[in-house]
């Protein structure tokens, strides 16, 4: 907006959008204006920030710089409206109760990590918040973990319990503090307190007497519950194998890493590669559990805490609660989900006593309710850029662009991994990782998460959309919303999920591997190639299907898909050999009838199901307890070597009438040849992974698409996706993934309500 030279007097109305509050920047409104000499006032509101203000022209041209220029350090502007209004003649510029009415579309910020201004107050023997374990400021702290309600404001929080003492309430109204109008803030004379219980709920100790004795307690070996910012997490020393190996017995988590909580940076570096990109996520204010390739001189810490895997889940402290516990610790700590596996994560002290009672020797917990349950989110790097497994703590509902979505929309997403997505006005609001929908625990988080994300809001949703199976406890919950509902194919979700994060549109080959979804036709998809473009998407290409015996059960035991691809592959005389003897003579021709008559035993085209096969066929994994336990194994094995010398059949592509068929068949039985020629695991491993990215080119250059999308569970796989990104690089296409979109089920939502937006029209091949 341009201004005369002149010294007239005007006044400026500015409606503010995006990542505005919960992060000072009223505050940093305030002095902007203040040191213009300009009057008027600002205010949250349900949209955002209004500003008001008014001065002389050239104060009100610096002031409009200043807010384009250096933001507070969370903040970020996404849209601003100017109109002129006439002069009030106030004298001062002052900041205004917030506005409840009106379209409530503000961003709720994520949860930040303790800033470094804090982190030296909590160490300060001489500050009155020494050992304080909930400092915080306008820079860091809980938001979302705490917001109850929109605008954001300490009555709208569960901080509004801890009514501000003196010396609290003259920083928040001080303008020259770091705290001013932090609705977080607090001190041990009116915030929040710490205390330690035993298994009966019992008070053993208070404040920093409780932490001192949760840490003798890890010493001693003893699995501590403890309440941090969005929820629990069970503590384990991560030195002591017995301590280790007994969360493990208790979690009924036999294999799945845990996460580690590192005292430091330099600490994780002593264990872990952490590389440039890698150290600024580690220490960035979302503070993400970050997957790390481990050091071979990790030796101090316990097998059990990732056995088998060369990758570490690692994270650093995130609030002064863990910061001080680390501290006195003094070593690293195992700092898992607080659930039993399967359930989801557990937020209240009362609830944690009944779910954790039989796990937790003990109890660290504080009295600041938790508003929604949160998780730690996880991040891993895929040729050298971040992509989120799980989207959570630090980094949802954080908004995600996507122009297409105007009207209020929501999206239930699917069955496992679940997480929900409102979107309006150009933004797509992803909330927080749940879990899985199959027990009551989940479906119960899942009726507490759809009401929050959406009333945060007042979305009143124009349609809802939800995964194709009508099974999946969220498509079922769709009609109860009274809206149209759009019913979306789960490969078809992946990739626009992937396109939404990458900001793209058509046309685009969408290459969608995962375990298992969805595929209308009777059968199993999960190795699909789906070309869009314009207002239509159709089926390209897919993997040649093969049979399930046992159907889920074949989920949870790789050795039957493996008899399932080899009865595909080569008929009943090739199941034999290894893969056979895990099955008596009896169950062997139970499933030999199954696959001959198609009996319980679907067909599935599935990549996900591929991997299982081939990590039973090379001996790595025959039963998994959790899910892509197979396909890890066989990556990991496949990152001990390459392919050397080992050559296996390409998969070739059958064309006919309908999509390309990829054969896998000549490769497999490649793979079952070698290995009783006794070649290694580690170099079939490699030329398995070669073969597939091999095959995303082929299939690419048939189809005559330049840009290809890798969506789906499968490109989890760093081993599959560097090598599918370097080959249509060298090719002169252009390889697109997921960032900041799970390409998993936890990115579903998003791809569901793209749809909703703007449904496509499937075209056959």
């Amino acid at each position: 907006m341009a201004f005369s030279g002149e010294a007239s007097v005007e006044r400026l109305r500015l409606e503010i959008a995006g990542a505005v509050q919960g992060v000072g920047f009223r505050p940093f409104v305030y002095r902007l204006a203040r040191s213009q000499a300009l009057r008027g006032f600002v205010r949250n509101t349900g949209g955002g920030v209004l500003v008001e203000v008014e001065g002389e022209s050239p104060a009100l041209g610096d002031f409009l710089a200043g807010l384009d220029g250096a933001l507070p350090a969370n903040a970020a502007i996404r849209e601003r409206r100017t109109t002129r209004l006439a002069p009030r003649g106030e004298t001062e510029f002052s900041i205004l109760p917030s506005a409840e009415e009106g379209a409530r579309a503000a961003v709720v910020m994520a949860d930040l990590a303790t800033c470094p201004a804090c982190l030296r107050e909590i160490l300060d023997p001489g500050d009155r918040r020494y050992l304080y374990p909930f400092t915080s400021c306008v820079d860091c702290g809980p938001r979302y973990s705490i917001v109850e309600a929109l605008p954001y404001d300490r009555a709208r929080t569960t901080m509004r319990h801890f009514p501000l003492c003196d010396a609290c309430g003259a920083e928040y109204r001080d303008p020259a503090s770091r705290r001013f109008h932090a609705e977080a803030n607090a001190c041990p004379d009116c915030g929040p307190r710490l205390a330690l219980w035993d298994g009966a709920g019992a008070t053993s100790a208070t404040g920093h007497a409780a932490l001192l004795a949760a840490v003798a307690a890890l010493r001693d070996g003893a699995i501590v519950a403890l309440k941090g910012l969005g929820g629990f997490q069970l503590l384990v020393d991560a030195g002591n194998e017995a301590a280790v190996a007994l969360l493990r017995r208790r979690k009924r988590r036999p294999a799945k890493p845990f996460a580690l909580m590192m005292p430091s940076l330099a600490a994780a570096e002593a264990i872990a590669v952490v590389a440039g990109e890698q150290r600024r996520l580690l220490t960035a204010p979302a503070a993400p559990i970050l997957l790390l390739r481990g050091r071979a001189d990790a030796a101090a810490l316990a097998p059990s805490v990732a056995p088998g895997n060369p990758w570490l889940g690692i994270m650093l402290p995130y609030t002064p609660l863990h910061h001080l516990l680390l501290r006195a610790f003094g070593a690293p700590l195992v700092a898992t989900s607080g659930n039993l596996s399967g359930e989801p994560l557990v937020a209240d002290e009362a609830e944690a006593l009944q779910r954790l009672g039989g796990i937790a020797d003990l109890f660290l917990v504080h009295d600041r309710p938790i508003a929604c349950a949160v998780d730690d989110s996880v991040i891993r790097c895929i040729a050298g850029e971040p992509m989120v497994l799980r989207r959570a703590r630090g980094l949802a509902p954080m908004p995600i662009a996507a122009p297409g979505v105007v009207a209020p929309l929501l999206a239930l997403g699917g069955q496992q991994k679940n997480a929900v997505a409102t979107g309006f006005d150009g933004q797509i609001f992803l909330g927080p990782h749940i879990g899985d929908l199959h027990g009551p625990e989940g479906r119960a988080a899942f009726a507490r998460a759809v009401p929050r994300l959406a009333g945060l809001h007042g979305l009143q949703p124009y349609a809802v959309a939800c995964d194709a199976h009508p099974d999946f406890h969220s498509s079922r919950v769709a009609t109860e919303y009274g809206a149209p509902v759009h019913r979306v194919p789960h490969h078809l979700a992946h990739v626009l999920a992937g396109m939404v994060d990458n900001g793209l549109d058509g046309p685009v080959l969408g290459v969608a591997w995962d375990g298992a979804g969805y595929g209308g036709d009777g059968t199993i998809w999960g190795g699909e190639f789906l070309a869009l473009e314009g207002s239509r998407f159709r089926r390209v290409a897919h993997f040649h299907p093969f049979r399930l015996p046992g159907g889920e059960a074949a989920i949870r035991e790789p050795r039957r898909p493996a008899l399932g691809a080899l009865y595909a592959a080569m008929g009943e005389s090739g199941m034999d050999g290894a893969a056979a003897s895990e099955f008596s003579a009896r169950e062997r021709a139970v499933i030999a009838t199954m696959l001959a008559r198609g009996v319980n035993a679907p067909l599935t085209s599935s990549v996900g199901r591929l991997f299982d096969a081939v990590a039973s066929l090379l001996g790595l994994c025959r039963r998994a307890s959790f899910e892509g336990e197979a396909a890890m194994a066989v990556e990991f094995a496949a990152d001990r070597g390459d392919a050397g010398e080992v050559r296996l059949a390409p998969l070739a592509l059958r064309e006919g009438h309908g999509p390309i068929l990829i054969d896998w068949r000549p490769m497999l039985a490649d793979i079952v040849a070698a290995r009783r020629r006794g070649v290694a695991v580690e170099p079939l491993a490699a030329a398995f992974h070669d073969a597939l990215a091999a095959v995303i080119l082929a299939v690419a250059r048939r189809v005559g698409i330049g840009r290809v999308l890798l969506t789906g569970g499968c490109f989890q796989n760093a081993r599959l996706s560097e090598a599918a990104i370097g080959r249509l690089r060298q090719a002169g296409l252009v390889p697109c993934w997921h960032h900041r979109v799970p390409p998993n089920d936890g990115g579903l939502a998003v791809g569901q309500l793209a749809f909703a937006a703007r449904p496509l029209t499937e075209e056959k091949s």
